[in-house]
């Protein structure tokens, strides 16, 4: 019996999944494990060049995967990346008939094109990030001389990083909105509620925990992480790690299709039911699923707070006495507001 296994590793297709559907197809997965010098994986031998050629495939590949030993080891789970299954070291790796996608292999193969040049025209020719992601872990982007294998952590950051950078200078071309917009996704017990405000673009992330969950297990009152921009960005990493750079990606992909700009803030309630980490993709999918809705829209900031209020458990004012971009909405006075005044 035969099966189409595509979806078992494309996080872009299970959104609305249950989380017991994503934990089994991803424990069916088996993992082989090789090592290898991150610097020089080129002189790997074959088990790297027949893993870069699974990276770069456009579907699925026959595999026949010979191992050491039995593989072992529950499923791991990490917040950042999606669930693995057991592992064990690799013996022999045969691949049937192997399909690149044509824009990845192009890029591939430019030895004189940069990996955040590659990302980038990637995502410009619609290349799904996730495989943007699979191809510059396996180290297939960038200058020849610098090729190198990227954790998958921080691989999936990069990419996302890279992108929605781009994206925000995009942004800050176009004009403001002008309306205070909410847009709403729930999935996998995380609320998610993200308000734009009709100003020059900035960016904020936070997200409450309770009790239970996978960041404050045995917590007793709910714990809130931020990070934020202002509209020249940033120049470290943020703290919550890289749900703040996929966030920003889904918003930033939003604001170019309309080219407007406007400052975000990307408010997260994690309830006890997000019993373990599925990876960051869900925060990517969450935000990108609240972006094809259809807004609640207002003409004041308090009005959109007070329907955000309603939507969440903790009291609107904690998400403002943690929140540095909703304190300054709220009650930094700006120019525009002295103009207001002397035409009145």
């Amino acid at each position: 019996m035969q099966e189409d296994t595509s979806i078992y590793d494309l996080p872009e297709y299970w959104f609305g999944k249950p989380m017991d559907e994503i934990v089994r197809f991803r424990s069916m997965l088996i993992r082989g494990k090789h090592a290898v010098h991150v610097n020089r994986f080129r002189e790997a031998g074959k088990i790297i060049d027949k893993t870069c050629e699974l990276g770069l495939a456009i579907r699925p590949v026959d595999i026949e995967l010979l191992l050491k030993k039995k593989p072992r080891g529950s499923i791991l789970l990490d917040d950042e990346v999606q669930p693995f299954g057991p592992s064990a070291p690799i013996r022999d790796l045969r691949l049937g008939n192997t399909r690149w996608d044509s824009h990845v292999e192009k890029a591939y193969y430019d030895t004189d094109l940069k990996a955040v040049q590659a990302v980038l025209e990637l995502h410009t020719k619609g290349v799904m990030v996730t495989k943007i992601q699979r191809a510059f872990s396996v180290g297939a982007f960038g200058l020849e001389a610098n090729r190198r294998l990227v954790p998958t952590r921080w691989s999936i950051t990069a990419v996302d990083d890279i992108i929605s950078k781009a994206l925000v200078q995009k942004v800050k071309t176009y004009p403001e909105i002008n309306e205070y917009r909410v847009y709403e996704s729930r999935y996998l017990d995380n609320i998610f509620e993200i308000l734009m405000i009709p100003q020059a673009w900035s960016y904020e992330a936070m997200e409450a925990w309770y009790p239970g969950t996978v960041w404050n297990p045995t917590g007793k009152t709910t714990v809130i992480f931020s990070d934020w921009e202002s509209h020249e960005g940033r120049t470290t990493y943020a703290e919550i790690g890289g749900c703040y750079y996929a966030a920003r990606l889904a918003v930033c992909d939003q604001l170019v299709k309309e080219q407007r700009q406007a400052t975000v803030c990307v408010l997260r309630e994690a309830h006890p039911g997000y019993i373990m980490p599925v990876g960051v993709w869900q925060v990517r999918e969450n935000v990108r699923n609240a972006m094809r809705q259809k807004p609640y829209r207002f003409s004041t900031l308090e009005q959109a707070l007070r329907w955000i209020g309603t939507r969440f458990t903790i009291p609107l004012s904690i998400w403002i006495s943690k929140s540095a971009l909703l304190k300054n909405a709220l009650f930094q006075k700006r120019i525009t507001d002295y103009l207001v005044n002397i035409k009145s």
